[in-house]
This record gives structure tokens, C-alpha cells and sequence, in this order.
């Protein structure tokens, strides 16, 4: 659902910021969409992704996608199980499953988390300026990643809880698969995260912070594998892709993280042996080894600190247990 055009500056084109210059020339547009599109990376001059305030040159050649008329989101309810850790009056606890998107967007109109959200609950607040496709959510995992997330069932809950995140009062803990054997028990990775120039669709991380937005995540080895390594992460900041992003970044792809390159045998031995084994651990677990372990909040009414945990989600669970024991095979070897 998206309107392309494309135009070559004039021989005689004087220097003029982008956003002033399609408005001329796309129908029906405001400065507002021509200056998303820029930030989202619709906005090509010469084949590359330019920011709203880039100065047109004669002869550049431009490219432009914009969103055509919306596909009414229309939320459907859909019967899907829930399951729910925690409910009172104030807010939700689930545990999502792996493969479920959180909301409805471009290219997943159901089957959502929201789709289900709505089915068995009714009324759930909408925030200011969070389109009507998220009810109640205040923050949401990548599609595969499991574990858990909080839904606010009130306007006052919504705000609340908001804040926590914003405060960064609210603390969630992860644990990642990464590869590799971290050199340190314990650390902490600092980078500003934007889209990645490449590839729209996954996100990088600018260490100079020339773009993007600050992110911060702290971490601690939990159980070394030799080859991989189980991490609890900490984040102090709520980015996409964060934890992904940020372990590529010091050459610890999460295992199985296709879109970050961890889909392959990084670290270990070259054995059609090894080989073989670490293929079975990505048939055992087709997504990033990452799950949102546990979460603790202030109740939004009573203002009680609440701690709430979930076991590892089933493949991962048991991908760990072949780790664990791949370690004992070698382990016992050496000892022979």
C-alpha cells in the first residue's frame, strides 16, 4: 500500500532542502509525511537514504515511497489462548509464545497479540498518540522472542506504567543464547541503535552517535558453554532489537538470530561433526535464543513492588540441555 514516485532535479535546480522540494511536487501530500518518509528511509537520492533536511542538487535523481491511504486497521477479536500469568483490575501479565507479533501492522493484520487481547478482554485503553492497533500496550518483544508482557487495562494504568518505562523504574531481565565465550563475567554495551543503512529492516549500531537513539544494556554470564554462552541482560533503555543488535555489535550474534547473522556455526570446530550438531540446535530453536525472563513493576494503584517470572520457553529449554551436554561429551573426552 504505498504510492512511488520518482524525479530528476532540474540542470538549474539551486540547492533546496528535500522536504521543501517534493511538496511542489507530490499530490496531496503534507510536509509531515514527506518528512516521516524521510525517517523511515523512503526517501532515496542516488540510490541512498536521505534525511529531510538534505539540500537537492541539479541533476540528483529521487526516489520517493510514501504510504498510501492506510488500510483501515480494523481490530478483529480473535479467540487465541492467552497465557496469563497475572490479572487484576490494573493490568495484564501474558507470556507471549514465539511467532506471535505483538500488534497488527504492515503485512500481519491477525493473529496478534492485540487481536487476542481484544477477544478476551474489552475496553482497554489507547494512549496518545499510539494508533488504535495497540490497546493497553505499553511495550511489546519481537515477534520471536518470548516471555513477558505487561497490558494495562485502564487509562490510569496505561499512564502509570508508562512512566515506569520512561523513569526506568520498571526492571526487565532477559536471557540470551549468544556465541562465543564472553571474555568478562560480567558487562555493559553502550551504542546509539538506528535502522541499519544496509538494511532497513534491521537496526545497527552507531558507536559515534551520529543518529539513532542512546541504548544501553548490562549483562551477566550465567553459564559458559564453551562455544555459546547463557547471558542474563538487563536493559536500561527500550530499544528495538536492542539485545540483538548490541551483542552483533561485539561479535556475540544471539544463536539463531537469522537477521543478525547468528544462523551459523561462529565460533566452535570445523567437523561435519560440529557441524551437524549445531544444525540440529537451530532445527531445535528457529528463532533467536532470547526470552523476557522476568519483569518488576510498581503496582500503578497500590504502588507495590511486584516481581513476576516465567520459565524458558520449551525450544530453548531444551537447546540448553543439548549444550549442556555436549559440554559433558567433551569434557569426558578430555578426560579419557
Amino acid at each position: 500500500m504505498h504510492e512511488h514516485h520518482n524525479f530528476v532535479a532540474d540542470p538549474g535546480q539551486e540547492p533546496l532542502r528535500i522536504d521543501k522540494f517534493l511538496i511542489d511536487r507530490v499530490p496531496a501530500t503534507t510536509r509531515n509525511k514527506i518528512q516521516a518518509a524521510a525517517k523511515e528511509g523512503f526517501i532515496l537520492v542516488n540510490g541512498s537514504a536521505v534525511k529531510s533536511n538534505y539540500k537537492v542538487k541539479a541533476g540528483d535523481e529521487i526516489s520517493v515511497m510514501l504510504p498510501g491511504p492506510a488500510r483501515e486497521l480494523e481490530l478483529v477479536p480473535e479467540n487465541i489462548p492467552l497465557d496469563i500469568v497475572y490479572e487484576d483490575d490494573a493490568f495484564i501479565i501474558v507470556n507471549k509464545p514465539a511467532g506471535m507479533v505483538v500488534h497488527p501492522g504492515y503485512g500481519n493484520y491477525s493473529g496478534t497479540l492485540v487481536n487476542a487481547l481484544i477477544y478476551h478482554f474489552q475496553n482497554l485503553p489507547v494512549s496518545e498518540g499510539n494508533p488504535a492497533s495497540r490497546p493497553g500496550l505499553v511495550h511489546r518483544i519481537d515477534k520471536n522472542t518470548t516471555g513477558l508482557l505487561v497490558i494495562a487495562k485502564t487509562e490510569e494504568s496505561m499512564s502509570h506504567l508508562a512512566n515506569q518505562f520512561f523513569e526506568r523504574t520498571m526492571d526487565r531481565r532477559y536471557q540470551a543464547l549468544v556465541w562465543g565465550n564472553l571474555k568478562e563475567d560480567e558487562g555493559t554495551i553502550e551504542g546509539h541503535i538506528d535502522r541499519s543503512l544496509k538494511d532497513r529492516k534491521i537496526r545497527a549500531v552507531f558507536p559515534d552517535g551520529e543518529t539513532g537513539k542512546h541504548a544501553i544494556t548490562h549483562y551477566k554470564v550465567l553459564k559458559r558453554f564453551g562455544y555459546v554462552t547463557l547471558v542474563e541482560c538487563k536493559l536500561e533503555t527500550g530499544r528495538t532489537h536492542q539485545i540483538r543488535v548490541h551483542f552483533k555489535y561485539i561479535g556475540h550474534p544471539l544463536f539463531g538470530d537469522f537477521e543478525y547473522g547468528g544462523d551459523k556455526a561462529l565460533f566452535g570446530v570445523n567437523t561435519a561433526k560440529y557441524k551437524a550438531f549445531v544444525n540440529n540446535g537451530f532445527k531445535i530453536l528457529p528463532r533467536q535464543a532470547l526470552h523476557a525472563k522476568t519483569l518488576t513493576l510498581d503496582h500503578p494503584f497500590t504502588g507495590e513492588r511486584m516481581h513476576f517470572t516465567s520459565e524458558l520457553a520449551q525450544d530453548m529449554q531444551d537447546l540448553l540441555k543439548k549444550w549442556s551436554d555436549h559440554m559433558d561429551y567433551l569434557n569426558h573426552q578430555s578426560h579419557d
